[in-house]
């Protein structure tokens, strides 16, 4: 115990010393030593978070021509954090950063001409940002200084991982391993990159990556000069192939697909690290702005992670009534990369009312999605439950049963819900059954009554009623 607090000790005394050594060449007028600076003040690097004191400098920065600054600036202004929303800013000031030399900037634009995110969609123009990214990475690769990073998504996290620094790759396999196994596409390309290049702990396996090992045989077949042991360049060499017509078909969108998988690879996604630490440590707004910026540059992961922070309600950052808008957001972007659960939750936005209006069309919309196209359990329940009340479609109990064992039969956790649930609809269903029956008995017999004694039967029965009382009362009082 007193070994771990010397080295906390030891460790803070660092931090506090780095941060005093930024904070003297910051005053000197040191223009990287000002951008660290302001790099540490935004995302609580020195665990002295001040984003007030960081937008001034950056601001600062941007005067005298930094790119760091204006990327910075435009993430502050896309998400109003600190600064006014402003999306057109953003625009200028991401344009800026990309002329400027910024990667992230390029990433961003990449992203957003690829999405339409605030301007029109643009696979071209897509194409010539993420490629320019993606040949620096390339060099990068080539000179092996690109090593993945691991992207703990916080929604499926192992609850037994620890906040060292230090993570054992074989944990991480196995729970990459995990996650690709229950279909997760992000999961299964990274676990084929880890593959592809042999991480520390992993074997180079090209089998783990059928898009590396087409792009390999490609390479190989038309003779690009690909070294033998294959390299995580086969994806990028793949992109060139499919951008420029060589060997295939020419595909804008899938040399952007591939081109921003190999741009995912760069040094700054070693912010999932940072933001996985800080949030695990509860250092909550650090882990958001790390997480926000990273979803800005186009991670699922991350915009995941980010909305699943939002929707938790423990960030400073953001005033409370902007966090569940912000969240759909951040679930709409994730979804429409092929995150399951993320489809889900737009669902769940839409049917509670969470940052829009409620509206149960809508999200049985995203649920029909979510059980068609990925197959989950939670959004078929939620769909059955839907047709069993008829809340924004119509009502179909016999939908709702078969939805409700589908969902049963897809995933073990479903089994104990949808059996109560498919008790409680047969109950209701029961006594629907045994009501109807009473009233048609009743009009049945009605109706036979009219057929019997003809159609002023009940004039008679009043007559009939009216004479015995009369008798009756005679004889009381007689």
């Amino acid at each position: 115990m007193g070994i771990k607090i010397l080295q906390q000790s030891k460790s803070q005394k660092q931090k506090a010393e780095a941060y005093m050594f930024f904070a003297k060449a910051a005053d000197m007028g040191n223009l990287k030593a000002m951008e660290k600076m302001a790099d540490a003040l935004l995302f609580g690097n020195f665990g002295m978070q001040n984003i007030t004191a960081a937008i001034q400098l950056y601001e600062s920065l941007a005067k005298e021509g930094s790119y760091k600054a204006q990327n910075a600036l435009g993430f502050l202004s896309s998400y109003g954090i600190g600064m006014e929303y402003n999306q057109a800013k953003a625009l200028i000031y991401y344009t800026f950063g990309s002329a400027g030399g910024s990667m992230m900037s390029q990433m961003i634009l990449g992203y957003r001409y690829l999405s339409g995110i605030n301007v029109l969609q643009n696979c071209e123009v897509a194409l010539n940002h993420y490629k320019k990214v993606a040949d620096y990475i390339a060099d990068k690769l080539e000179k092996s200084e690109g090593i993945p990073v691991e992207k703990v998504r916080l929604t499926e996290r192992p609850e037994n991982l620890s906040s060292n620094s230090e993570i054992l790759d074989w944990d991480i396999y196995q729970y990459y391993k995990f996650l690709a196994e229950r279909g997760d596409v992000q999961i299964q390309v990274s676990l084929g990159q880890l593959h592809l290049i042999g991480r520390k702990g992993l074997d180079q396996d090209y089998y783990g990556n059928a898009i590396g090992l087409h792009g390999l045989g490609l390479l190989y077949f038309y003779g690009k000069g690909v070294p033998v042991s294959g390299q995580p360049l086969a994806i990028y060499y793949l992109a060139e192939m499919y951008a420029t017509g060589t060997g295939v078909l020419r595909s804008c969108r899938t040399a952007v697909e591939l081109y921003k998988g190999v741009c995912e690879l760069g040094h700054w996604a070693e912010k999932f690290l940072t933001a996985y630490f800080a949030y695990k440590d509860g250092d909550i707004d650090s882990s958001l702005v790390q997480y926000a910026l990273l979803a800005e540059m186009g991670y699922e992961v991350a915009q995941s992670n980010s909305a699943f922070i939002l929707e938790s309600k423990k960030a400073k950052i953001f005033e409370k009534e902007k966090m569940y808008p912000m969240a759909l957001l951040l679930w709409n972007r994730a979804a429409i990369q092929g995150n399951a659960f993320a489809r889900v939750k737009i669902g769940d936005y839409h049917y509670y009312g969470y940052g829009t209006k409620k509206d149960y069309q809508t999200a049985a919309t995203h649920y029909s999605i979510a059980a068609d196209k990925y197959h989950s359990a939670q959004a078929m329940f939620n769909l059955a439950y839907m047709y069993e009340h008829g809340l924004g479609i119509a009502k179909d109990i016999h939908l709702a049963r078969r939805l409700y064992d589908m969902a049963a039969q897809t995933s073990p956790d479903a089994h104990i819900p949808v059996f109560f649930a498919l008790v409680k609809l047969e109950t209701v269903h029961l006594f629907q059954d045994i009501l109807f029956f009473n009233q048609f008995t009743m009009r049945w017999k009605w109706m036979k009554l009219d057929n019997t004694l003809g159609p002023y039967w009940d004039l008679f029965v009043i007559g009939l009623i009216v004479t015995v009382l009369i008798f009756l009362l005679r004889n009381c009082y007689g």
